[in-house]
């Protein structure tokens, strides 16, 4: 069944679509773009959005669905690496509870992120409630106790420092955060791909969070755990039934606002 739909009036048979489509999908002839015998669209979208004379639609992802670029919303350089180098980890939250909207939100952004094959395969579950957090703290603690435990106390020495941490009260795992973001992928996607998505998905939110006054910090400890199939963990997440955890960050109002950029490493390069 065709998906493609050409204004031969209006295509000017510049050959862009067929540039720039990722999956060898798009042929062009002397009447324009056709569809590839044996091809398969993966619904990026691409040869809608480059078209410089809208006489192109796919039905998969409709030209009445795209929205135009709006020039004069795009940052200049500095303005844009203000923007990515303004990103902080944030360790120490509010209490106050982020609406759904506003989660809701924040993760609409991070939908939109490059994913392998634009398989789009990432979903969410947000877990929220001090009671429950506390216990998927409590559970990744425990894991790691074993772990050094196993080794016979020898090495680990970063984990001995979250148990000891935990043991005074002290929650260094899920820092106090309100709420809990899960990535999640389906079970039949490898785990590399998986995870992968989630990278990219979750790197978009933490960068949109501070637009919605939030603050965001990697759940390390939580994947670690959770990816090892620690049982304890994976009971209290309740995954969806065939589902796999892809990946975890906090979520929640900063109780603080840090006000400068802070220095890295020198660039380092190789050129060959």
């Amino acid at each position: 069944m065709s998906i493609l739909t050409v204004d031969e009036e209006a295509c000017m048979v510049c050959g862009i679509c067929e540039e720039v489509c990722p999956a060898n999908y798009i042929l062009m002839n002397d009447a324009g773009p056709q569809e590839a015998d044996g091809g398969r669209c993966i619904a990026c979208g691409h040869c809608v959005a480059a078209c410089p004379s809208e006489a192109l639609d796919n039905s998969r992802t409709p030209l009445a669905a795209q929205i135009p670029v709006r020039r004069e919303l795009q940052w200049d350089a500095a303005g844009a690496r203000q923007f990515l180098r303004s990103r902080r980890s944030v360790r120490v939250y509010r209490q106050d509870q982020v609406s759904r909207e506003a989660l809701t939100e924040l993760l609409d952004v991070a939908r939109f992120a490059p994913t392998a094959s634009n398989t789009q395969s990432i979903t969410f579950q947000v877990i929220s409630g001090k009671e429950r957090l506390d216990r998927i703290w409590q559970a990744v603690i425990a894991w790691m106790e074993e772990q050094v435990a196993a080794s016979g106390g020898r090495g680990f020495s970063y984990l001995k420092l979250h148990i000891a941490a935990a043991r005074r009260g002290k929650d260094t795992i899920l820092r106090g955060a309100p709420h809990l973001i899960l990535a999640l992928a389906p079970k039949q996607l490898t785990q590399h791909t998986a995870r992968s998505n989630a990278e990219f998905v979750l790197a978009y939110a933490e960068l949109y969070a501070p637009s919605l006054g939030l603050g965001t910090c990697w759940g390390g400890f939580v994947q670690h755990c959770g990816f090892s199939g620690y049982e304890p963990l994976l009971r209290e997440l309740e995954l969806p039934e065939g589902t796999q955890l892809a990946g975890a960050v906090m979520a929640g109002y900063p109780k603080y606002r840090y006000t400068r950029l802070v220095d890295r490493n020198p660039l380092e390069i190789s050129w060959k």
